[in-house]
């Protein structure tokens, strides 16, 4: 199942990776991701997609982190949905919407998500959580 809005969506693109809840793995996933829409011919999708992933992996690893644990990020492409989903391992730490103030230093990556993806939520797992975005993949294709 691609979307949660559609599910006989096909998937004709698929990419899964586990990432060490590190930092320097939000660069290592956005130019992962880059490429790959690249190659798959979403070149259309490629800014939003990278501050999809960056805002989600971001909230993994800083909240979501546990030792010895990695995160998994899972793209996938329909004709019609480019769907992003992270997981981690700490279901208890539920992510949601802050508004936050000019002072604040963080707290505005799902208002983020929010505005630039089409849909998003969160899906409790056995051990843990993922939060999901996807994007409306129409528009034209290079080949």
């Amino acid at each position: 199942m691609i979307s949660p809005h559609d599910p006989t969506e096909v998937v004709l693109h698929e990419d899964l990776l586990d990432y060490s809840p590190f930092p320097k793995s939000v660069r290592l996933a956005r130019y992962r991701m880059a490429r790959l829409l690249w190659e798959w011919g979403y070149g259309h999708l490629v800014d939003d997609a990278e501050l999809l992933v960056s805002e989600l992996l971001t909230n993994a690893i800083t909240h979501g982190r546990v030792p010895g644990r990695l995160v998994r990020v899972h793209l996938t492409v329909g004709k019609a949905v480019l769907r992003l989903s992270v997981s981690d391992a700490r279901g208890e730490v539920r992510p949601y919407v802050k508004e936050a103030t000019v002072d604040d230093c963080g707290g505005r990556g799902l208002v983020l998500v929010r505005e630039v993806a089409a849909r998003w939520g969160v899906r409790d797992r056995e051990i843990g959580k993922t939060v999901w975005c996807e994007l409306d993949a129409a528009g034209v294709r290079r080949e």
